[in-house]
């Protein structure tokens, strides 16, 4: 049932194009500055920074970068991950969550939320997003898949004050 559920995905997800290719339109599954970026070990077992993170507020609903299957969704070390597999051997996770809001085996959409943002990698004092995307098992940098972020996205706008007269 596995094998034919990710075959649909694989000949659904993305039509007409293999989903090797990094064609910068995948959504940002939060909005945020890239605080920390792609950083790829000198071996599988090297240190190195595996994706990206964002800057976000804790509880931030954390979206589907891309429409998949998730393939993992729970805890590694007492913290949350999701993992989408979109097929063609393309994989994207979502770490250090607050809390996940779907289970293995869903058929996720683009922008479809995962979950919750939480703290971030261990010891930060910035809350923030661990981002990552790997193709047949090596990570990859995850801004090449990508699309750009709207520039509103960013705007706060304050309430007029009135000044001195």
């Amino acid at each position: 049932m596995r094998k034919l559920l990710l075959a649909l995905i694989a000949l659904t997800v993305v039509p007409g194009a293999p989903a090797r290719a990094a064609t910068g339109d995948w959504t940002w599954p939060v909005v945020g500055p890239v605080i920390r970026g792609f950083d790829p070990p000198d071996t599988p077992f090297s240190a190195g920074h595996r994706g990206i993170d964002v800057a976000v507020a804790e509880d931030t609903p954390v979206l589907a970068a891309a429409a998949g299957a998730v393939s993992f969704a729970g805890p590694v070390g007492g913290r949350l991950f999701v993992t989408i597999d979109h097929g063609g051997g393309l994989e994207s996770t979502y770490s250090f969550l607050a809390s996940v809001a779907v289970r293995r085996g869903a058929v996720v959409a683009a922008a479809q939320v995962l979950g919750t943002s939480g703290t971030g990698h261990a010891g930060e004092t910035l809350s923030h997003l661990h981002f990552g995307v790997r193709l047949d098992d090596v990570y990859v940098d995850p801004l090449a898949y990508l699309g750009p972020v709207e520039l509103w996205r960013f705007i706060r706008l304050a309430p007029l004050v009135a000044g001195p007269s």
